[in-house]
């Protein structure tokens, strides 16, 4: 197991991406700290975890509040004994939210993540975080989320505190990534696929001819995280059945 030993939170985990990635960590060993503002769907990821075996705790989180973040990765560390990951993936997108809103989940949280959960780890001998962008934190897309500026710009900006922490962090022994997904089939956009033209529309944009699936962006965050990408911080890797390349 890549991850046997290793402590990890993972923000958002109770459901779609988040739920994904924090079994993909425990199925790898690592004991995990499931955050969520849905303390119920944190407490079903910790019971699916726990029942195939693994180490899972749950908390409420809500990652609008910097004091909520800090007590999350310092009760992490005292509940589970240490704290060598964190995967930053709460997050909100659509129309019913304002450009307050998305900033203040989107890039807000991921930030006060990084503050706090870097030296954490750093005073733990060192790890990963690994934040959640998008493919709009690299590129714009005519009319996504309604107008889709706050939402662009949110994730634009993840981008660019992943590269400001990566290179402060890295001769101190913490890597910092993230991701950007393409659409990927979660409750968060299960709302735009209820058209079926969008649905096709949205897939045929995607040269690998399909949507994306939660455990395609947790296999990718495993990978940040393990030693196998011991060499890898500051990228802003897509994963998005080759979205941007064209």
């Amino acid at each position: 197991m890549r991850l046997e030993g290793k402590v990890a939170m993972v923000t958002g985990a109770g459901s779609g991406i988040g739920r994904a990635t924090a079994v993909t960590l425990a199925r790898e060993g690592a004991a995990v700290m499931c955050a969520d503002l849905n303390l119920g769907g944190a407490l079903e990821t910790a019971r699916t975890i726990g029942a195939a075996g693994g180490q899972a705790i749950a908390r409420e989180l809500n990652v609008r509040a910097e004091e909520s973040v800090r007590d999350a990765l310092e009760a992490t560390a005292a509940e589970l004994g240490a704290l060598h990951i964190l995967v930053n993936n709460a997050g909100i997108g659509g129309r019913d939210h304002t450009w307050d809103d998305l900033i203040e989940v989107n890039l807000n949280g991921v930030q006060y993540g990084l503050k706090h959960g870097a030296p954490l780890i750093e005073a733990f001998g060192g790890g990963s975080i690994v934040s959640l962008s998008s493919i709009l934190g690299l590129i714009g897309i005519p009319g996504a989320t309604d107008d889709g500026t706050g939402y662009t710009a949110s994730k634009h900006g993840v981008v660019g505190l992943t590269r400001a922490f990566a290179l402060n962090y890295a001769k101190r022994g913490v890597r910092v990534n993230c991701v950007n997904p393409g659409f990927v089939e979660t409750p968060l956009t299960a709302p735009l696929w209820d058209d079926p033209d969008r649905l096709e529309s949205t897939t045929a944009r995607h040269p690998i001819g399909r949507l994306g699936q939660p455990e395609d962006i947790a296999n990718a965050i495993l990978f940040l995280v393990s030693e196998e990408a011991s060499f890898i911080t500051g990228v802003a890797l897509p994963v998005d059945g080759g979205y941007t390349a064209q």
